[in-house]
């Protein structure tokens, strides 16, 4: 008796202790009133003011963006501190399928190797590659479409809206 108790402590008592302790992370979505909403609103409002800014690998300013470098310093407008590089910045946040993407989240695509800031109606805001400027595309372009890794939401401050306006 003894052994069929451990046995089933080992195959269904562990793992089921084990499962609730397993954290789960569901985007929230934002309400179109909601303050999360506007504090969203003002990045993308950000995003948007730096479209036509060049493209330089490895920058992180209105001198010359690169694809993490341009998220990096949108996001640092509104009070939150990213990493420079676009893997680990897929390491933040909460995953967010595509169909429920909204308007601030990141977009990821080619194994990490690219993203953007979402801003709604299927496009985003990215810095692509030399020769081009920072640029507003669509998840439905062949590329992109085809590239797509995921997408993840960041957590903004309650300040955000007031941050973007200074």
């Amino acid at each position: 008796m003894i052994a069929r108790i451990a046995v089933f402590m080992i195959f269904v008592g562990i793992p089921a202790a084990l499962a609730g302790c397993a954290k789960v992370s569901v985007p929230i979505p934002r309400g179109e009133h909601s303050p999360e909403a506007a504090r969203a609103r003002a990045v993308v409002a950000v995003a948007k003011h730096y479209v036509g800014a060049p493209y330089r690998w490895g920058g992180s300013s209105p001198e010359g963006f690169d694809c993490s470098g341009l998220v990096l310093y949108v996001y640092a407008q509104v009070g939150v501190a990213l990493p420079h590089n676009a893997a680990q910045q897929y390491r933040l946040g909460t995953p967010v399928a595509r169909e429920d993407l909204e308007p601030g989240d990141l977009v990821f695509f080619d194994h990490l190797r690219h993203n953007g800031i979402y801003v709604g109606n299927g496009r985003f805001i990215h810095a692509r590659h030399t020769g081009r400027h920072v640029a507003v595309a669509s998840l439905d372009d062949e590329w992109y479409a085809s590239h797509f890794v995921g997408g993840r939401r960041i957590e903004l401050p309650a300040d955000t809206a007031d941050a973007a306006g200074r």
